[in-house]
């Protein structure tokens, strides 16, 4: 049985297009002078704008929606692809861990914010749970560094469940409060706290797996790697296996009624739908990925102090939900990229690296008010195109 060319042309228009940012992201990645990372913003511009006008850029997003599957094991091998290449570059394997776990921890956040519409501007606080409890459980305890993941993971949302009560009797502006609130009294709590280290903060052991300690690196066929490869992949494993969740969640009956809870409450309770309850779900679950993301983040740097996890960490988090696109779990890594590694690459430029930063995404929300890849409207009976 042969392949139509119509079947063939998704598959090649992905390939291409992985190839093409697998290998943009390798340069970016690998620039370290103000012309090269000048050129290499210029041309990523320009390739949008082109892209748009000659309609590439809706080709490869019709693709991938018929394509789902592909498109993301394509991803999948970009990032692998982008491992491999930097197998023994420190900085740039730290970026690619950065974001893998910054998404992760926003996948949370777009599983509450996103979905069912709670708000949450405490993300970095949850962070700093899992990374704390890490760093207490790996120093005093025995326990497989796996199931300390896990329990650091449980702790940031059991911690996080004192906030559901008054969560829930607010809305809006005013449940946003409340988690600023929280976020704040997490950082005064651990900067007074000598048993937690204090503001000098506390040493994190690395990450052992089966008797393999991460921070000491491997070797393959003569080749020294990076110990950073390790938790690369680990981080990659986590954000994938989130990422799934996420995506299943949505397209469940548990995302169909957190969609309606999100867009009209009154409707929602009309219906018979327990809107508490899937509140509830969104932010427990919202925050035991943050607390996991936290967890790994803790062993990968070694250290933890309260100054990691500040209110305008959080705002980092919230920037990169609303700029990948509220609610669409895809976007959240394009606009990690652009939160995290953006302002590293823009150093030569000194403080005002920053405010080239902040237009550049006014910029972006301008032209894309919904994010880069805005959230596509939920359709209950999908139509069989004609052949």
């Amino acid at each position: 049985m042969t392949t139509s060319p119509t079947s063939r042309r998704p598959a090649l228009v992905l390939a291409l297009a992985t190839i093409a940012i697998t290998v943009y992201m390798w340069l970016f990645l690998h620039a370290e002078t103000q012309l090269g990372v000048a050129i290499l913003l210029i041309t990523a511009v320009a390739a949008t704008v082109l892209s748009r006008r000659s309609g590439a850029m809706h080709q490869i997003e019709h693709a991938a929606a018929h394509r789902p599957g592909m498109a993301r094991l394509w991803a999948l091998g970009g990032i692998l692809a982008l491992i491999a290449a930097f197998y023994n570059a420190h900085f740039a394997l730290l970026m690619i861990c950065a974001v893998l776990l910054y998404t992760t921890a926003c996948l949370g956040l777009t599983l509450q914010f996103g979905f069912s519409g709670v708000a949450n501007f405490a993300g970095a606080a949850f962070f700093g749970i899992g990374s704390y409890t890490t760093a207490v459980l790996v120093t005093h305890t025995g326990l497989p560094h796996l199931l300390i993941i896990v329990l650091s993971g449980v702790m940031a949302a059991l911690i996080g469940s004192m906030l559901i009560l008054p969560v829930l009797r607010t809305r809006g502006h005013y449940a946003a409060l409340v988690t600023i609130a929280f976020g704040i009294l997490f950082k005064t709590f651990i900067e007074v706290n000598d048993v937690l280290g204090g503001p000098q903060g506390l040493q994190v052991p690395g990450m052992t797996l089966f008797g393999y300690a991460f921070n000491d690196g491997f070797s393959l066929f003569g080749i020294d790697f990076s110990f950073y490869v390790s938790y690369a992949l680990l981080s990659l494993a986590m954000a994938s296996g989130v990422f799934v969740i996420v995506k299943a969640l949505e397209r469940s009956w548990i995302g169909l009624s957190m969609d309606v809870v999100r867009t009209d409450e009154t409707a929602a309770a009309t219906f018979g739908l327990h809107i508490a309850r899937w509140k509830v779900v969104a932010f427990m679950m919202g925050n035991f990925f943050a607390g996991i993301a936290g967890s790994v983040y803790g062993m990968l740097t070694g250290f933890v102090a309260p100054n990691n996890f500040t209110f305008a960490d959080s705002l980092l988090m919230l920037s990169i939900v609303i700029l990948g696109g509220l609610g669409n779990p895809l976007g959240l890594i394009p606009a990690a990229v652009i939160v995290l590694v953006l302002p590293e690459k823009l150093q030569f430029i000194q403080e005002y690296r920053y405010l080239f930063y902040g237009a550049l995404v006014i910029a972006i929300l301008l032209f894309r008010p919904d994010g880069l890849l805005p959230r596509k409207t939920r359709l209950f009976f999908q139509t069989k195109a004609k052949p």
